[in-house]
């Protein structure tokens, strides 16, 4: 592959300029931020010095949201924020509000698959009334819990109670941040020579800095951070509008990288890392090795498999200016999630997104190779609750590996079935083998549910090795939030 240009040196933000996060609604470039980590994959192959050379211009911040945290299920979740001081390079944009010291102007949760194979941008409305648990404030002294709008949570506490609030709110472990500014925007977007957007009106937003007539335009980095910005020309004027549009735009920015050419020019691969490390603070967990551990696992990802969502919300009783989470279907939202339930946009006329092999067609064999007693009822129950038929559970010979079978004589139609059985294993994809494994014991499994019928198709066999990744549950995701799913096929001039 082309090699990366020589270093060039790394131009050094202004003096002050993150001393103080500065205002930014801007929350797409936090994905650039991890889109990031696929890119330096390439310059890590060009030569590693070069990569350490770009990570040592990223700044870190200490992350300790406290002991009490939700579990880790394999699933890559890095918060998206910024604030809305205006010091430094920002001080154009107005001034920052009196005594508010910084807020997070926009919230977003981006949720990688255990698998890696699909990502979710979760938007929170800045101006959701939510219950704040107790956190250490800036100053050390501990701040009570209490009924908030959810940006006040980085005002009181920074990053760390953001996050704590955070999964009290939705159960989702978070395990890195992204912190962005204007002025890093800016320098992105012109690093990608532009981004693509679609106006259905003239605009002539002055607070906004953004005046540009109706139809498709390629704007530059201060054109689209006015664009980004601008509330009230376009859509309602509402917080919700402005969310949906980033969300377009950041599916937009995401094709730049992936399908703009960017891996195969040496140079513009080089500015547009220049300027994305010298745009974002991180967690002090996102060191080089730990990006280069995600760039790898996410590598395969494309504009297609991102998708976006707004947390349910309803206008808050107290105070019509504000929103409070809708319920229950936030909560189902939030369960769906940790899941790892697939979220998408319904099927094109004539198209079917349903797997080519349904759960109830499989029959399958468990078996248990980790040494673990029990596993193989353990797994066998989970898998036959997700409709899978089990017909027998038992015991192999000792394997370091999970691995998913089928039998020579079913090569035409076994890696389909197997296919349904990989989809539904937790982290890494498993790709169904030919050939199955003796069986040191064995006994018919006795479902809790019987099926309505057994299927005919060839039987899969599952055997549970030491790296067992788990069993991802399934759930559905609330009918009300189906149709508002932003992606790569979302109608760009809203």
């Amino acid at each position: 592959m082309p090699q990366p240009k020589a270093p060039m040196p790394v131009r050094q933000p202004p003096r002050g300029r993150r001393s103080t996060p500065s205002r930014n609604p801007l929350t797409p470039l936090g994905w650039v931020s991890v889109a990031l980590t696929l890119v330096l994959v390439a310059v890590a192959l060009g030569g590693y010095g070069y990569y350490r050379y770009l990570d040592s211009g990223i700044d870190r911040e200490r992350i300790d949201p406290g002991t009490t945290r939700p579990p880790d299920t394999g699933a890559l979740n890095v918060l998206l924020v910024g604030s809305d001081s205006r010091d430094g390079d920002n001080k154009k944009y107005g001034a920052t509000t009196v005594g508010a010291g910084e807020r997070t102007d926009t919230i977003m949760l981006l949720h990688i698959a255990p698998n890696r194979d699909g990502a979710t941008m979760i938007s929170f409305p800045r101006d959701s009334m939510v219950q704040v648990p107790e956190c250490e404030g800036r100053n050390g002294a501990v701040l009570p819990g209490g009924l908030r709008q959810v940006n006040a949570a980085f005002n009181d506490g920074g990053i760390n109670c953001t996050i704590k609030t955070l999964e009290s709110l939705t159960n989702i472990k978070i395990n890195h941040f992204v912190k962005v500014d204007f002025t890093g925007f800016k320098g992105i977007i012109d690093a990608l020579g532009g981004i693509e957007i679609c106006l259905p009106k003239a605009v002539n937003d002055k607070e906004a800095k953004f005046v540009l007539g109706p139809g498709k335009h390629t704007v530059m980095g201060e054109q689209a951070l006015g664009y980004v910005r601008t509330r009230y020309s376009l859509g309602d004027g509402s917080d919700l509008g402005r969310i949906e549009r980033q969300q377009i735009f950041l599916t937009q920015v995401m094709k730049k990288v992936t399908d703009g050419g960017l891996l195969t020019d040496p140079g513009k691969l080089n500015d547009f890392l220049q300027a994305a490390t010298q745009a974002v603070t991180v967690d002090d967990g996102l060191g080089l090795d730990r990006m280069l551990e995600i760039a790898r696992s996410v590598s395969g990802l494309t504009a297609k498999e991102l998708k976006g969502i707004t947390v349910p919300v309803e206008p808050y009783p107290e105070n019509k200016a504000r929103v409070q989470f809708a319920q229950p279907a936030a909560r189902d939202f939030f369960e769906a999630v940790r899941n790892d339930t697939d979220i998408r946009t319904s099927p094109s006329p004539g198209k079917s997104s349903a797997p080519a092999v349904k759960n109830e067609q499989v029959r399958l064999q468990v078996l248990n190779a980790t040494g673990e007693q029990g596993k193989a009822l353990q797994v066998a129950d989970a898998l036959a609750a997700q409709g899978f038929v089990v017909t027998q559970v038992g015991n192999a010979a000792v394997a370091d590996t999970t691995t998913i079978r089928y039998a020579k004589k079913d090569a035409e139609t076994g890696p389909a079935y197997g296919d349904a059985v990989a989809a539904r294993l937790s982290k890494d994809k498993r790709t169904p083998v030919q050939g199955k494994v003796k069986a040191a014991t064995s006994q018919p499994y006795a479902p809790k549910t019987p099926p309505a019928e057994t299927p005919t198709g060839p039987v899969v066999q599952l055997v549970i090795g030491k790296d067992w990744p788990g069993v991802r549950v399934q759930s559905a995701i609330p009918d009300a939030l189906k149709d508002k799913v932003v992606d790569s096929n979302t109608n760009p001039c809203k």
